[in-house]
């Protein structure tokens, strides 16, 4: 399972949700979508435009997670 962490990234550089979506440009509601883990995929133009935004690599936002760890 891939666990996304923009939260922890958000909060690392003190940028809202709000914020993000205007700089990254796309809708609240995709990037709630994105947020809560309920995304099937992320084109790496958004993931790119995210990693810009948030000044930071893929790696930071990424998280693989074997399901025995759940």
């Amino acid at each position: 399972m891939i666990i996304i962490n923009i939260d922890v990234m958000l909060a690392k550089r003190k940028m809202s949700v709000t914020e993000l979506s205007e700089r990254v440009g796309i809708t609240m509601a995709n990037l709630s979508i994105l947020k809560n883990g309920k995304a099937k995929a992320i084109r790496l133009s958004t993931l790119e435009a995210v990693c810009k935004a948030l000044d930071c690599q893929p790696g930071d936002i990424l998280e693989y997670r074997s399901d025995d760890e759940e």
